[in-house]
């Protein structure tokens, strides 16, 4: 998994070689605070929370949304995991998991605040994904789908953060 060094949702820079020296990570892309997809992904997540730490492992949030709203969907949540931002998706482009909505898509969440929420007014956002990277920083599973009701399936995610392990 290519390195990164985001802040998280108190402004605190995170690595993910620090990440992954405490065991194996889930590296999971997120829209935004304002995606019911997403939350329902993180409440399904805050359910096996407890699972995914038995196992030695950890969860990782990352979105292209500001602090401010990191840290609303964060506490919002009663997220227990970090949620780091990624201003302008710099991460998410060299993934290749940044996508330009469109036009047609910009109308159609035009009740949205997005230039406040992102910090730009680009409407890029990242195609929801989850990467499980082991000790050793290597991919070991990956779940990634453009459509973005589509989410790695929770007993998938810890298959395979036991098997990172």
């Amino acid at each position: 998994m290519p390195p990164f060094v985001l802040p998280d949702e108190s402004g605190r820079l995170v690595a993910l070689s620090a990440l992954v020296e405490r065991g194996p990570i889930a590296v999971m892309f997120f829209r935004g605070h304002w995606c019911p997809y997403c939350r329902l992904n993180v409440r399904a997540l805050i359910k096996a929370y407890d699972r995914i730490k038995a196992l030695g492992a950890d969860v990782v949030a990352i979105m292209p949304e500001t602090q401010e709203y990191a840290a609303r969907f964060k506490t919002e949540a009663d997220a227990p995991f970090q949620v780091l931002t990624d201003l302008d998706n710099g991460y998410a482009l060299p993934l290749n998991l940044a996508i330009w909505l469109g036009v047609e898509i910009e109308r159609l969440l035009s009740y949205l605040d997005m230039a406040s929420f992102h910090g730009n007014d680009g409407w890029v956002l990242p195609i929801p994904a989850t990467f499980v990277v082991g000790r050793d920083g290597m991919v070991k599973a990956r779940f990634v789908d453009p459509d973005f009701r589509h989410r790695m399936a929770i007993e998938d995610l810890l298959a395979a953060l036991k098997d990172a392990s």
